[in-house]
């Protein structure tokens, strides 16, 4: 008897149970609006007229547009403007708010042939440790994590990048390709950055140290051929319905030129986030840096303050209310540099 290869097609079914994939194209459109007031008590600053004066301001920090969506369950995209003050000296928009791109790119879901939550991703994406330490720290309205903050890691870069999960809630790996310069920026050389995070969560089973997350992370560039810049970071992150936690541990390698000197540095940020049940949270943040370990320059950050995000049930509205003070101490910086201390409300807007 000939075999019927259609014929045996139009015999199969699914599985009783089997759900299909959706494969309808949608689009989805969101925010994200960070505000804040910001009164710097030192240093202090003059004005036009020679008056010593404690600045203050109003001011947007971060205006997102996140337009998402999906052309089918394989195919997946995301664009996001980005809108910053304009800083270049001798310009007309020099103080405007401008808008830029900062995550643009395309995903590919890869969960037919992988664990669920596996995927690739190619354009302006999120660079995989900061993108990371973010969703559990909640504050970047108020300021960002230290490799951010300091300039040692781009939020987003552009690049390709791949992310698989480990079964049953063990953890994930995230790497990829990227130019290394950042979203601000463009490539100048032939040198790319390969950026890894692996994180696990050792105990994922019910209990209290389910939220409890161990990640290592590496950054491996050059600015030019043979000159590194390397960043190697550690990580202890916990999360739990009262307190969301983290220590960061980081090291930096660079040589700008391979003319000039290797520098080494290492820092430490130190944060915790006691939450109560009805929506008062505290925020509590230590961070030192080492810039360069041929000598003893440190800089030191401590930030505290009191937040609400109020309580919005069945709405995707999330919002959030920051009253903190900072204050950042330089010792044995050459020139030497004030201390600075601000007090300053944040607002958080996300939709």
């Amino acid at each position: 008897m000939p075999l019927l290869p259609g014929g045996a097609h139009a015999q199969v079914t699914p599985a009783a149970g089997y759900t299909p994939p959706d494969d309808t194209p949608s689009v989805k459109v969101g925010g994200t609006l960070f505000i804040d007031y910001t009164a710097t008590q030192d240093p202090e600053v003059t004005d036009a007229d020679g008056n010593r004066v404690s600045q203050s301001a109003f001011n947007v920090a971060r205006a997102y547009l996140n337009i998402t969506g999906q052309l089918n369950h394989l195919f997946a995209f995301r664009v996001t403007p980005d809108v910053v003050r304009e800083t270049g000296s001798g310009t007309s928009l020099n103080g405007s708010l401008d808008v830029r791109l900062k995550y643009t790119y395309l995903q590919v879901n890869l969960d037919d042939w992988m664990w669920r939550g596996s995927y690739a991703r190619v354009g302006l994406i999120p660079t995989p440790y900061v993108d990371y330490e973010d969703a559990v720290y909640r504050y970047r309205f108020q300021g960002t994590t230290i490799t951010d903050r300091e300039g040692l890691e781009p939020s987003s870069d552009f690049g390709a990048i791949f992310r698989t999960a480990f079964p049953n809630n063990y953890g994930e790996v995230v790497g990829g390709i990227y130019n290394g310069e950042g979203y601000n920026r463009a490539d100048p050389n032939d040198q790319k950055a390969l950026r890894v995070r692996a994180t696990v969560r050792p105990l994922p089973g019910p209990g209290p140290w389910r939220g409890l997350r161990l990640t290592g992370y590496v950054d491996r560039d050059h600015y030019v051929k043979d000159g590194e810049r390397n960043r190697y970071v550690t990580t202890a992150t916990y999360e739990q319905k009262f307190v969301n936690a983290a220590l960061v541990y980081l090291k930096t390698k660079d040589q700008t030129s391979v003319k000039l000197a290797e520098i080494s540095g290492d820092g430490l940020s130190v944060w915790v986030t006691p939450k109560s049940t009805m929506g008062f949270e505290g925020l509590f943040r230590y961070d030192q840096l080492n810039p360069d370990d041929r000598n003893d320059s440190r800089k030191e950050r401590l930030i505290a303050g009191v937040a609400y995000w109020p309580k919005m049930p069945a709405t995707s509205v999330t919002s959030a209310f920051l009253l903190d003070v900072e204050q950042v101490k330089y010792t044995d910086f050459a020139p030497a540099r004030p201390t600075e201390k601000r007090i300053a409300v944040h607002m958080l807007v996300n939709f």
